[in-house]
């Protein structure tokens, strides 16, 4: 073998190995690198290194298929690489369009070229080709004829289809990433609506184990996320087998239809809360894999519904009253009039006189009643001023010292330093009356009655305690409900702390109670410093 031939092999040997270290190299870049223009231009600096070229430039498909977009280049002047190319146009285009190579001596008899390089003679360009599509191509220009023969054809193609294969993966792994990112935004949003939400959303899976639970439950029922995720529901929340609850996440499942119910629920603190749930399956497909659960409590919501159906009723129960009051309160003055004139006569028998003052007291208890139903029905007007509750305490205690000295009862006064308030001392005083004369008949035997003042933040605290037999916690909730009374027939109209708790609330006070059974009770008056 001769010299010239000698070098010829090692020449190829040394191109053969170092395509191949190229072919490394670009397999490492695509392992290190993050981003696809960092890609391309490594590949291109391998690609320097490799074949010894002075330029390249490298183009990619757009997306839409119509254009070739410059990715990434080297030795090209500014107007070569701005220029646009559509597929088919100049050499690169034709090699994009066709998927063949193209090596031509001298460009300046090709009519397809479009300048490149300044003073360009010889070109050489082949397609990028990644699972049988054309991505893009790689293109390199010489100023002298010839600089290129076919045998760089099949190397460059070898190691274009090793690059084309990069830059596939490196754009999948950019979409991916750019995917998970989105995925990853779009949880966060996901998970930031349920979070915000007033309403309390959780999930469950086939098993009826908690997958998800939003702040609102963990609110709701003192248990925070960490708590119950992976648990089954009923086991954490027994009263809802209780409630049949079970029954409906099961049906859920089965039929694939939501549903929705309205239950009272006690929660663990043994709260009692009004709960409108909707279920919703969770499915994957056609297939049910779970249930959505939207929890909203309705406590409040439905206490203010009740109140203002009571105060609808109350509305109409006092013009009715009014009306009422008003047709009674004629004859009842004619009955007692006649009554009064007839008791004037001398030739009375005792039997007569009798009958004639029960009428007389008769009529003066449904003047009385009648005098209640007005009370109830009209708000009144209030004239305030400046009052001292300590002093309005001990004017009624004079007005009705009697009564209480008659039960023999015991008052003990004790009277803070309290602030001066702005209140009407009229309305102040009826509700006092009321409020004592209920302590005095509360007691049967000889008891105590406590008047306690103290000065509030905000104004001032006036309690009333006896030492009766208290009330039953079942009908606590209901003494201020108007005609509600526990006198016997003919003592009470049922009005009196009815409107003892509207003039406090007129006033912009309250009106509470306490009582423990057997051991007597406390009305809490709390009235600010100034009324509007």
């Amino acid at each position: 073998m001769d010299n010239r031939s000698k070098q010829t092999m090692q020449k190829d040997d040394s191109q053969e190995q170092k395509l191949l270290r190229a072919y490394h190299a670009i397999g490492d870049e695509l392992i290190s690198l993050a981003s696809l223009p960092e890609l391309l231009n490594k590949i291109l600096e391998i690609s320097k290194n490799v074949f010894q070229f002075e330029n390249a430039i490298m183009r990619l498909v757009s997306d839409d298929g119509k254009e070739l977009v410059l990715a990434a280049s080297y030795g090209y002047p500014d107007p070569a690489i701005k220029r646009k190319l559509q597929m088919g146009e100049g050499i690169m285009g034709r090699v994009a369009a066709s998927a063949a190579p193209v090596l031509i001596d001298n460009v300046t008899e090709d009519h397809d070229y479009i300048p490149g390089i300044p003073d360009a003679r010889c070109a050489l360009c082949v397609p990028l080709v990644a699972r049988d599509r054309v991505i893009g191509v790689f293109n390199v220009e010489s100023h002298q004829e010839g600089t290129f023969h076919s045998e760089d054809v099949a190397p460059l193609m070898t190691m274009a289809a090793h690059a084309a294969i990069a830059i596939e993966n490196a754009r999948l792994y950019e979409r991916t990433s750019q995917l998970t990112e989105r995925f990853r935004q779009l949880h966060q949003f996901n998970d930031r609506i349920l979070q915000s939400t007033t309403l309390g959303i959780y999930t469950l899976d086939a098993n009826l184990c908690i997958t998800s639970w939003n702040k609102r439950m963990e609110k709701a029922s003192g248990m925070t996320e960490n708590q119950v995720l992976g648990r089954p529901l009923l086991t954490l929340f027994p009263v809802l087998a209780e409630e049949g609850f079970d029954d409906r996440l099961n049906r859920v499942l089965r039929t694939g239809k939501p549903e929705k119910l309205q239950l009272i629920h006690n929660n663990l603190q043994g709260q009692r809360r009004v709960q409108k749930r909707r279920l919703s399956p969770l499915k994957d497909g056609d297939v049910t894999t779970g249930v959505v659960i939207v929890v909203e409590d309705i406590t409040e919501f439905k206490g203010l519904l009740d109140q203002m159906i009571q105060s609808e009723k109350l509305a109409e129960i006092g013009r009715l009253s009014s009306g009422v009051a008003h047709e009674i309160n004629n004859p009842l003055e004619v009955i007692s009039y006649s009554a009064q004139l007839l008791l004037r006569e001398e030739s009375l028998s005792d039997f007569h006189q009798e009958l004639l003052t029960r009428i007389g007291s008769e009529v003066e208890r449904l003047q009385a009643l009648t005098s209640g139903l007005l009370g109830f029905s009209r708000s009144g007007s209030m004239k305030k001023s400046r009052i001292d509750v300590n002093e309005v305490l001990e004017q009624v205690l004079t007005f009705i010292g009697y009564q209480i000295q008659r039960g023999q009862h015991e008052v003990v006064r004790d009277y803070g330093e309290v602030p001066a308030i702005m209140a009407d001392p009229n309305q102040l005083k009826q509700v006092y009356i009321n409020l004592i004369m209920n302590a005095v008949q509360a007691m049967k035997a000889p008891g105590t009655i406590t008047l306690t003042t103290r000065a509030l933040p905000y104004g001032v605290e006036i309690d009333i305690s006896d030492t009766g037999d208290g009330v039953e916690e079942a009908i606590r909730d209901k003494i201020f409900e108007p005609f509600y009374t526990t006198k016997p027939e003919g003592e009470g109209t049922g009005l009196g702390l009815y409107l003892c708790r509207k003039i406090m609330s007129d006033h912009e006070g309250s009106l509470n109670f306490e009582s423990t059974l057997g051991e007597g009770s406390r009305f809490i008056i709390r009235l600010p410093l100034r009324t509007r």
